[in-house]
């Protein structure tokens, strides 16, 4: 069962919940459940960690978003968010979205692949916050027909875009935010186990997250001396709008659930947290660095 919140040493873990599980058997709620209530402490011991920051969130198209689940851990942690879109096709979904966290929240038109859109962006974020914090790059793109078939056959033109959208735009982006980040910053980028190991279909894209992690780790080379910290997430699949134009994700969810280490699939709020570690003073020594968030999946062998 739940044993009460530990009450030696109240000053130093006054913003922490600290409990111990005893078995699982004498749990009075299944495993589910027991996953929500620690989700819902979390969400009342991370209040507070971005008080004072102003971030920007580049890669909501939805609800189900990987990047909409971090913009809700860093605005619940008191951070200040602007957003961007592309296109006005999505225009419609990501302000209903912000609209949720109140009124005047910034909200700018941006096509990372126009240099001319990422400038407009910042001069905008330059003039409603004056300085950045943290920048969250969730964004990747390849033509439909380049995730289906082999890799080998993957066009000039669908490996140029793969790699314009998917991985320079990280590039682009930093060097853009660097200025207004004063004050030191983070930036995050979202990547997949597909970077590293061959993952059926993912093909081009697989390469352009591989090109996304090490600029990953040349920009948190030249940003270091400014303080600045660049870092990646590794995600589990989640049931996104991008994830499910590659052929085959449902036996991808399948497979995973079978076979992580922790016999299920990431939750969205999981991403969150990790997105808030990486946002927040947790994580002051961490630049570089690819962090595996998939329940396990990145140790198995066989």
């Amino acid at each position: 069962m739940i044993i009460k919140r530990c009450a030696s040493d109240q000053a130093a873990l006054s913003k922490w919940n600290v409990i111990a599980v005893r078995s699982t058997e004498d749990a009075p709620v299944g495993l589910t459940e027991l996953r929500r209530s620690q989700n819902m402490r979390r969400m009342q011991t991370t209040t507070g960690l971005l008080s004072g920051r102003n971030g920007i969130v580049f890669g909501v198209a939805n609800k189900r978003s990987i990047a909409w689940a971090i913009a809700q851990a860093w605005h619940e942690a008191g951070a200040r968010l602007a957003f961007t879109y592309q296109g006005e096709r999505l225009k419609e979904n990501v302000e209903e979205l912000v609209g949720t966290f109140g009124e005047g929240v910034p909200l700018y038109p941006c096509d990372v692949t126009r240099d001319e859109d990422i400038a407009r962006v910042f001069e905008n974020v330059a003039r409603d916050f004056g300085r950045l914090d943290i920048l969250l790059h969730s964004v990747a793109f390849a033509p439909r027909e380049a995730l289906e078939g082999r890799f080998l056959d993957t066009t000039r033109e669908a490996f140029r875009i793969a790699h314009d959208v998917s991985a320079y735009s990280l590039v682009a982006l930093a060097r853009a935010a660097a200025p207004l980040m004063i004050n030191g910053g983070s930036i995050i980028a979202m990547t997949y186990y597909g970077a590293v190991k061959v993952v059926p279909h993912y093909n081009v894209m697989g390469v352009a997250k591989a090109a996304l992690e090490a600029s990953v780790r040349y920009l948190a080379y030249d940003l270091g001396p400014q303080k600045i910290r660049v870092n990646a997430i590794s995600a589990g699949p989640v049931n996104t709008l991008a994830a499910r134009g590659i052929a085959g994700f449902t036996t991808i969810l399948k497979h995973y659930e079978e076979r992580t280490p922790l016999r299920r699939n990431i939750e969205p709020r999981e991403l969150g947290l990790a997105g808030l570690f990486l946002a927040s003073d947790m994580s002051s020594a961490t630049t570089g660095q690819v962090l595996y968030v998939d329940c396990g999946y990145e140790i198995m062998g066989m």
